[in-house]
């Protein structure tokens, strides 16, 4: 018999809490069993979307965690303290499923890693592009070895920005006063595009490339008038075997899942025997090879049964006791964040410096 999983939903921060708990509400063996943040208001929209009755709701998580006793704890707190709740919700035991980016820093990353090191309790930061079949074909194709080894990896992501858009993608048209308010603009919180969608990129590109470490990164970022991060960053990572080219973009004409905007969000693989282009939500990935140097359109594959969103494969993955792997791993996340810390050091230094280690 399948084990019947119990999950919580802490801090409401990031808008991708109501897209993780619609998940678990549609797995077969799951339960939302509390939601938790501060805010009342905060939880307003999930607790009516989801039907929750008020004996499920918590504004403190000590109570939450001590009355319900979840398997498993979604957190989505601002990136600045993923640190801190991962260290507050860790001793109850629960599997931590961390939504994006890693954290603020590599400091807070290994903070979050020792939290559940000796313990059996998994740590997973959720990368939502993961799950785009596209992005999951060409991993697969990369395994099976059809373009050779990894060269370069070049990469452009973004959308108009994190307040145009809410749970189950509601759309909003924020002000400048609205940025300024918003956890997302603020840099002490750890906002910017460059930590949101550097992350995507460099976390992805080290799991097409195989693990590969850069020697050193440069970065380049701009803000427009009146906020105070970057929304748009452009990266350039030197590997031992080459270059590759991160850049994050919020203020895209378009929203990528609506229509893809120019230039287009995703990435394009360059290996030793050949390319593969993989933007985001499209049906075919484009390959080119030694034997098709023209190229081809490949259609995408289904996602595996069971692992088909960040919740359902997390949970197949404990419940068959299998190791988290990939993106969701905090051994890959680590490189991206490495790569992420390094190039906000570049930027604050306008230079090249070598990837930062600790």
């Amino acid at each position: 018999m399948k084990k019947n999983w119990r999950i919580a939903g802490v801090n409401f921060s990031h808008m991708h809490m109501g897209d993780l708990l619609r998940c678990v509400e549609n797995h077969a063996n799951a339960e939302i069993v509390a939601i938790c943040d501060e805010s009342q208001d905060a939880m307003r929209e999930a607790i009516g979307a989801l039907s929750l009755s008020d004996d499920l709701v918590f504004n403190d998580f000590r109570r939450c965690m001590e009355s319900t006793t979840p398997d498993l704890v979604i957190l989505c707190p601002p990136t600045g303290e993923h640190a801190q709740w991962t260290e507050s919700i860790a001793p109850y035991g629960a599997h931590l499923f961390v939504e994006k980016p890693f954290a603020a820093s590599l400091e807070d990353a290994d903070r979050m890693i020792a939290a559940v090191k000796e313990s059996e309790q998994q740590l997973i930061i959720n990368w939502p592009a993961r799950w785009d079949r596209s992005h999951y074909t060409t991993s697969r194709l990369i395994a099976d070895g059809l373009i050779g080894d990894v060269l370069e990896v070049h990469y452009h992501g973004g959308n108009r920005g994190p307040l145009y858009h809410g749970a189950d993608k509601v759309e909003y048209r924020p002000t400048i006063k609205d940025k300024q308010e918003s956890w997302w603009y603020k840099q002490e919180s750890g906002g910017g595009s460059l930590r949101d969608y550097l992350g995507y990129g460099v976390t992805l590109g080290t799991w097409f490339n195989g693990g590969q470490k850069p020697i050193d990164v440069t970065s380049v970022a701009a803000s427009a008038s009146g906020v105070e991060v970057d929304e748009h960053s452009i990266t350039i990572a030197r590997y031992a075997n080459g270059l590759s080219k991160f850049e994050t973009r919020w203020g895209t004409f378009t929203d990528p899942w609506v229509h893809q905007p120019q230039p287009k969000c995703g990435f394009v693989i360059c290996g030793s025997k050949g390319t593969i282009a993989s933007y985001d939500y499209e049906s075919t990935v484009r390959v080119q090879t030694s034997q098709h140097p023209e190229g081809y359109d490949h259609p995408v594959m289904d996602l595996p049964v069971g692992e088909k969103n960040g919740i359902e494969y997390v949970l197949t993955r404990l419940g068959d006791h299998l190791p988290i792997e990939g993106p969701l791993s905090p051994a890959i996340s680590r490189i991206g964040q490495q790569i992420i810390e390094t190039a906000i050091r570049s930027i604050n230094e306008g230079r090249p410096v070598p990837l930062v280690e600790n």
